[in-house]
């Protein structure tokens, strides 16, 4: 199936090497051929957006207590490791500086309580809104960045199955993209949500199997710990990946 634009998403970056959720995760994504970055919000003691998946610290820092417990210059003091690497917690507002000029789609998750007010603003800050879409789990927060910035881009993240009912509305509140976990697409599904008008993302992309069983479901794209593995089956299997030149403008 030829695809206008596929978006490969570095989940996290490239979070099965690097530390995720770090420049250093980041950039080598970009590198292994990602035409997309997913990455994740919450809030520091001090109101700051840092990018961090866990409310906790520990599994990737090994320090206790959640992001929320401690201001930013305290978050910039750890370390995240992965695979004897290790980089620091950096902020949206940093992410959004360093990446805005790339040729990149940017999936930035609503992680924690509150975070779409800041999110937006840093958007703005930015002029990255036509390169963004905003998914979350907690439907309020999407609801409140719908308000905040009517014309942006939104998915819903959903664990299990996908009724109609939901599907209608997501439709009325203005979210135009389904994230379904991968282990609950098939072809007609897909072509179900599209003909309905939403575009497909999955997530829970957890190995080479379910990352190619939902290439040929049809997804629009996925996020991966593995962006390298996703360009070279595209690659070799002909579809349409429109992978960046990985160069600023």
């Amino acid at each position: 199936m030829k695809r206008d634009k596929f978006i490969n998403y570095a989940h996290r970056g490239a979070s099965e090497y690097a530390p995720e959720n770090t420049f250093l995760s980041f950039y080598a994504g970009i590198f292994m051929g990602a035409n997309g970055i997913e990455t994740d919000v919450h809030l520091s003691r001090d109101g700051v957006a840092v990018l961090f998946h866990d409310e906790k610290l520990e599994r990737m820092t090994g320090e206790s207590g959640s992001i929320s417990d401690y201001t930013l210059k305290e978050l910039k003091s750890f370390w995240v490791k992965k695979n004897n690497l290790k980089d620091r917690i950096i902020t949206l507002d940093e992410f959004l500086y360093r990446f805005k000029d790339f040729d990149l789609t940017f999936a930035i998750e609503l992680k924690g309580d509150k975070t779409a007010k800041p999110t937006a603003e840093l958007i703005t800050k930015h002029g990255v809104a036509d390169k963004v879409v905003i998914t979350s789990f907690k439907y309020n927060e999407l609801l409140d960045m719908h308000a905040l910035l009517p014309s942006i881009r939104l998915g819903l993240l959903h664990q299990g199955e996908v009724n109609d009912e939901l599907l209608e509305k997501m439709k009325a509140d203005g979210i135009n993209e389904i994230c379904p976990e991968s282990y609950f697409v098939n072809k007609d599904n897909c072509k179900s949500w599209h003909e309905k008008g939403f575009n497909v993302r999955a997530w829970g992309v957890y190995n080479t199997d379910l990352m190619q069983n939902l290439v040929k479901c049809g997804v629009d794209g996925m996020t991966v710990n593995f962006p390298d593995k996703l360009c070279e089956y595209l690659s070799t299997n002909g579809e349409n990946n429109e992978s960046n030149s990985n160069t600023e403008k």
